[in-house]
């Protein structure tokens, strides 16, 4: 892999759109050629200038076409980039991401092409931000309270506090809501399990803000499976199985 094609993947990574295969190849190559680390470094910085500044209207239609010339006729090199103007490309808006400092160079370069792909399929700079900056749990809670099949249940427990299970075989993930969890020290954490029938899989750790906490399960749910979660060292149960009574265990079925 050449210099060049590490920046398309690094471009791809800043905006979390590789595939899982993709990002394996970006790995490797990082680790192969540590003195790239400044590509990748220099994508994520431009990838959150970009989603603090963008605006909240859409982009107009001609940023598309503006872009794809930029593109078309720039080299893939820094001094090109900074230098090479846009041609036969009028574009009068006033999204600051239009009108980039100079030192943005390659990390610009490659978000483009991100950018015009986003565009291209019919999101615009809002969609952008939000993928930056959503966390998973939320984005994925969203998804599944979309979907047609979406189910919820919850539990009280003895404490007061009230957990939520939000869960749809269509979309495959569990997303666990909570109220009112008591603190944990230093050395314990939560951690969540897919109770498949007498068997716990581990589905990951985490905390609790102020009692509060919206935790994706990791891993595919299963149709019946009990969503559950223990009081573990931190670091979690070093045994792969729970190692103290659930204190919320929600049946999906």
């Amino acid at each position: 892999m050449n210099e060049n094609e590490f920046a398309e993947l690094a471009a791809g990574h800043a905006l979390h759109a590789l595939s899982d295969a993709d990002e394996q190849l970006f790995a490797d190559a990082l680790a192969a050629h540590p003195e790239w680390q400044a590509i990748a470094d220099d994508d994520v910085e431009t990838a959150h200038l970009l989603a603090d500044a963008s605006s909240t209207a859409a982009p107009p239609a001609n940023i598309r076409a503006a872009l794809l010339a930029q593109i078309a006729t720039t080299p893939q090199s820094d001094d090109a980039v900074a230098a090479r103007p846009v041609e036969n490309a009028e574009v009068e808006v006033d999204a600051p991401f239009l009108r980039p400092p100079r030192r943005w160079g390659r990390a610009l370069f490659g978000l483009a092409a991100g950018l015009v792909l986003l565009v291209g399929l019919g999101f615009g700079v809002v969609a952008l931000t939000s993928q930056l900056t959503t966390p998973a749990s939320v984005v994925a809670l969203n998804e599944i309270q979309s979907a047609a099949d979406a189910r919820t249940a919850s539990a009280e427990l003895e404490s007061g506090a009230v957990a939520t299970a939000h869960w749809s075989a269509s979309v495959g993930s569990a997303v666990l809501v909570a109220d009112g969890l008591e603190p944990l020290g230093d050395d314990q954490t939560y951690e969540l399990w897919f109770v498949r029938g007498d068997e716990p899989v581990p589905a990951g750790l985490f905390e609790a803000d102020a009692g509060d906490a919206t935790a994706l399960l990791e891993g595919a749910m299963h149709e019946g499976d009990v969503i559950a979660v223990t009081v573990e060292p931190a670091g979690g149960s070093p045994t792969g199985q729970p190692t103290s009574d659930p204190i919320i265990a929600i049946p999906t079925a």
